[in-house]
């Protein structure tokens, strides 16, 4: 038998050893608690690093301006008139031999009324040449040389934050243009609105031939430069196709229904208006060629952060006479992988 003596040293190193466990189950929960919490910052600072990069970037360039998913375009932007005449230089994929614009200080002011034939359905345009007077006459120059006759929009996107019909390439792969590219006018505070007409971007610093209509939601980065807006009755045309959606229910990619640009008709004085600019050096050339049109997810619009206009008719001989040819890429070069922005008009006469 045990001793009192024996057993209260028995006990003694009982309790010492449930002292020694308790003491680490503590540890191991201070340990797990400083992991959780370590944890959790890192996590906190992730999600703040991921808020502040994806500001900056988005459908093309994420931008928390107000869309507005109806009505008209009545948010106006600043106008963003270059300091210099218009400079177009020679660039991109030509998808149709047409000629660069020789009328390198056309008209600031006014606005142009142009329609599109759209699935043999007019949809009207108001250009208008304060928002950008370059974009603006290089589409009128376009137009007048029958560049979108019998084209189809290549585009459509269907996101939370960017929908829009993109158009322009003769093509209809999203990488082809006119030829020749220039610089941007796209004011800082402008929006992109449901009805909005806007060119699509060749690259960081150029735009050419592509535009795009705005039918839904979008908010992209201030990147695209607009020219006008499409008329009520035209938005009907347009929500007819994009309400077919992408081809395989994808959220962006070829129409699923049929968008082919008939015709482009504007009035025939409009591509010769011109105005006095500054006679100073010319604007830097356009960029290399890249992503047209906005790019959602930055897929937006590429140029990440809309539409076109003018009505049916050949072009007219004084309109193709007026132009000046731009020199064109080579045909052995490799295209750029491109995807998806008055007065009177000259070119097309209206029918």
């Amino acid at each position: 038998m045990p001793s009192n003596q024996q057993r209260r040293e028995a006990a003694k190193r009982k309790l010492q050893r449930q002292l020694v466990r308790r003491e680490e189950i503590r540890a191991r929960r201070r340990r797990t608690t400083v992991i959780a919490g370590t944890a959790a910052v890192i996590l906190i600072a992730a999600g703040v690093v991921w808020l502040v990069t994806s500001s900056g970037k988005g459908t093309p360039t994420a931008a928390g301006t107000d869309t507005g998913a109806s009505g008209t375009n009545d948010t106006v932007p600043s106008s963003n008139s270059p300091a210099t005449p218009c400079t177009y230089t020679a660039g991109g994929t030509a998808a149709k031999q047409v000629k660069a614009p020789t009328n390198t200080s056309p008209a600031k002011t006014g606005q142009v009324q142009a329609k599109i034939s759209l699935n043999g359905e007019t949809v009207d345009v108001t250009l208008d040449r304060s928002l950008a007077p370059c974009s603006v006459n290089s589409f009128l120059s376009l137009a007048s040389q029958g560049f979108y006759d019998g084209t189809s929009c290549h585009r459509i996107t269907k996101s939370a934050g960017l929908n829009v019909l993109q158009c322009g390439d003769p093509s209809g792969k999203g990488n082809g243009g006119p030829g020749y590219e220039y610089a941007p006018q796209a004011p800082q505070n402008a929006t992109y609105k449901v009805n909005a007409l806007a060119m699509a971007n060749t690259g960081p610093t150029g735009e050419a031939s592509q535009f795009f209509i705005v039918y839904g939601p979008t908010t992209v980065s201030p990147s695209y430069s607009i020219i006008g807006t499409v008329s009520e009755a035209g938005m009907k045309v347009v929500d007819a196709i994009t309400s077919k959606g992408v081809k395989d229910n994808q959220q962006e990619g070829a129409p699923a229904a049929a968008a082919k640009i008939d015709s482009v008709t504007v009035p025939g004085d409009a591509v010769t208006a011109t105005t006095s600019w500054p006679p100073t050096a010319s604007s830097p050339p356009a960029g290399p060629p890249g992503t047209q049109g906005p790019v959602a997810g930055e897929s937006g619009a590429a140029q990440s952060s809309p539409g076109s206009a003018s009505p049916s008719g050949a072009p007219s001989n004084q309109a193709r006479s007026s132009q000046a040819p731009a020199s064109q890429t080579p045909a052995s070069q490799t295209p750029a992988s491109q995807t998806p922005a008055s007065q009177t008009p000259a070119s097309k006469t209206n029918k």
